[in-house]
Order: structure tokens, then sequence, then C-alpha cells
């Protein structure tokens, strides 16, 4: 395990992002607050998510000074649209079709405040999907209910394994959290690796 000199909050309920963070190697607990993720209509795409995730680490400002927090978002951009969570299947479904035989873009910024300092950074993939059939973008939705999931998809899951083609970036930025720019951003507070 990798030992920090303040204890970590991960800000997130994903089971990915705990997933991730815990093989990487790191002890956390989980804490969530409350927070509004909307955004102003003049930002552009690529900086939405490090907007809200920012806005997740100031709801813990003044109150956790002595541990670091964590906190992450993932946007899915498909012609300077922003693909966010499916409201429903037929949503889904419509996610879906627009990105079957294209390439969209993935962004996931992470937040860290420590000593009441935030620090921001972003991370960006591109996705390529091959050309899907209907019959497998339904199989998909009714079999793991991607409901949690920008842009309707989890690459983790059967439908990136079998549709995703070629990916530019890290799978794990994908995936919802770049482990390999959060150990940079932890790495100042790391005091020694450990077994």
């Amino acid at each position: 395990m990798l030992s920090l000199n303040k204890p970590l909050i991960l800000a997130s309920n994903s089971p990915r992002r705990k997933q991730l963070l815990n093989k990487a190697g790191f002890t956390f607990a989980v804490e969530v607050l409350p927070t509004d993720e909307t955004y102003p209509e003049n930002l552009l795409p690529g900086e939405i998510a490090g907007y809200i995730s920012h806005r997740k680490a100031e709801m813990f400002q003044g109150t956790h000074g002595d541990k670091l927090v964590l906190t992450a978002d993932t946007v899915v951009i498909k012609e300077n649209h922003i693909l966010g969570k499916p409201k429903d299947k037929e949503d889904a479904l419509r996610m879906l079709n627009l990105l079957s035989g294209t390439t969209h873009e993935v962004i996931t910024a992470v937040s860290l405040l420590a000593d009441e300092t935030i620090t921001t950074l972003s991370d960006v993939a591109l996705v390529s999907f091959r050309k899907l059939e209907l019959t497998e973008i339904n199989h998909y939705i009714e079999q793991y209910k991607p409901f949690d999931k920008a842009g309707s998809y989890g690459i983790q899951e059967w439908i990136g394994m079998i549709g995703i083609d070629k990916i530019e970036g890290s799978f794990y930025s994908i995936m919802g959290l770049p482990v390999h720019v959060v150990y940079q951003m932890l790495k100042p507070y790391m005091t020694r690796f450990s077994k």
C-alpha cells in the first residue's frame, strides 16, 4: 500500500473510481457531499468536467483542512455536445447510436483539495466504436443498464469489449479516474511504500 501523510477522502460514489484508487494502492474513506452540477452555458465542452470536479472539491473547503479530498468528473463529448448520464432506455439507445461507428472524446477531471487549496487537472482520451448493430446495443442496455454512466457505456463492460476498436489515451481515464494523474497529484503527500 501507499502511505500518505494525511488521511485521504474519495468524494465519489462511483464503484469504478473506488476500485481504481484501491488497486493503485491507496487507503481512503468515501464521503460525498451534495453538489450542484450545473455549469455556465458559456463554458466550452472541454472545460465542463474540470468545472464540476472543482465545484465538488469546494464543498469540502473549510471543513476538512487536515485531510486530502479527491473529486472527479467525467464527460463524453461528441461533436461539441456533452453526452451525460442517460435519462432512460430510449436516451441510452440514442446516445449509443450516435457513438456507433464514430470517434468521440472522453474527458475526466480530478481535483485535489489539500491545505484549503484546490488543484484541478484534466485528462483527455479518444474512443472509437465500430458500427454497432441495434441488437447489440439493445442487449447491452438490457443486461448492463448503463444509466449511471456518461455517454451510456462503460469501457470495461461488454459493449467496450466487443465494440471499441481503438482508444488513444488512458483506459482508466475513460473508466472515470486517470490513475496516472492522481498518483502524481498525491505523490508530494506520500511517506513510503509499504507491504
